[in-house]
């Protein structure tokens, strides 16, 4: 059974349709990512799925219940990473993990936790000193203390340095490893092509594009730009196959140090999905 299945999900804001008819299947243990700009949809899905926002239309199931129904016991097999969250700025880092740990039924040990998202030496500091970093990995701490079955991460990393978000990922792929069902919205491309088995890409309340990082949009079969410096300039062919140009390229004795054969990336994949569906 799929930890998360959605047909036909509609939310509208007066006039505004953010989110225009998403169906959606995230298997169990799945790492799954949703893509977009401000405004597309991403956070008003993500809330709806958690049961913090009503939806207008469409039908939702998070571990083969309603998210707009669900009682305690439901709220206690998921954890939340909100994009903004507000915090008990008197109290320490172990005590807000502590207190947090207490409304579930069977959660991780505290020091554990504290030690995975990398505060160990923050223990006994009281939130309000800690950088907007600590605080940010203070926030996984707690969306992760229940032994969540699915974990929303809604811009996780934001206010990391590059060593935190790989430690970040470690997380995140050992949280996968022990099965944890983990949706994630986030805008490093990195850090999607890094973590997620699939990932999704909303523009104006509608999915455009689903699949896994390499396959996403046809960038599995999309033509490969060879180039490389020839007669004193710059040479370029575009090829599905480039096999045999490069082929033609070694017999004429080209220049190879020169020779680059490139593919679209995740960036520019995305940026020509959101730029068509705008």
């Amino acid at each position: 059974m799929a930890a998360i299945d959605v047909r036909g999900l509609r939310k509208t804001y007066g006039r505004h349709q953010a989110v225009a008819g998403i169906d959606l299947s995230i298997a169990t243990g799945e790492v799954f990512a949703l893509l977009g700009p401000n405004g597309a949809g991403k956070t008003t899905t993500v809330e709806i799925l958690e049961g913090h926002r009503r939806r207008d239309g469409g039908d939702v199931r998070v571990l083969g219940l309603d998210p707009a129904t669900a009682g305690r016991a439901w709220r206690a097999r998921i954890g939340i990473v909100l994009q903004e969250a507000s915090d008990q700025a008197d109290l320490t880092v172990a005590e807000t993990v502590r207190h947090v740990a207490g409304f579930y039924p069977q959660p991780r040990p505290v020091a554990r936790v504290i030690e995975q998202v990398g505060l160990t030496d923050k223990v006994r500091s009281r939130v309000r000193t800690l950088s907007g970093g600590q605080r940010r990995r203070l926030d996984v701490a707690l969306g992760i203390v229940g032994q969540p079955e699915v974990l929303f991460l809604d811009e996780p990393t934001t206010g990391f340095d590059p060593a935190a978000r790989r430690q970040f990922w470690e997380l995140i792929r050992a949280e996968a490893a022990e099965g944890t069902t983990i949706v994630l919205t986030t805008h490093y491309l990195d850090e999607a092509e890094a973590l997620a088995d699939r990932l999704a890409v909303i523009a104006g309340g509608v999915i455009v594009a689903e699949g896994t990082p390499a396959t996403l949009g046809g960038r599995a079969t999309a033509e490969a730009t060879v180039s490389w410096r020839a007669d004193g300039g710059v040479r370029t062919e575009k090829r599905a196959d480039p096999t045999e140009l490069l082929r033609k390229l070694v017999a004429e004795d080209a220049d190879l140090s020169t020779l680059t054969v490139t593919r679209p990336t995740l960036e520019d994949t995305y940026l020509a999905l959101i730029g068509e569906n705008r």
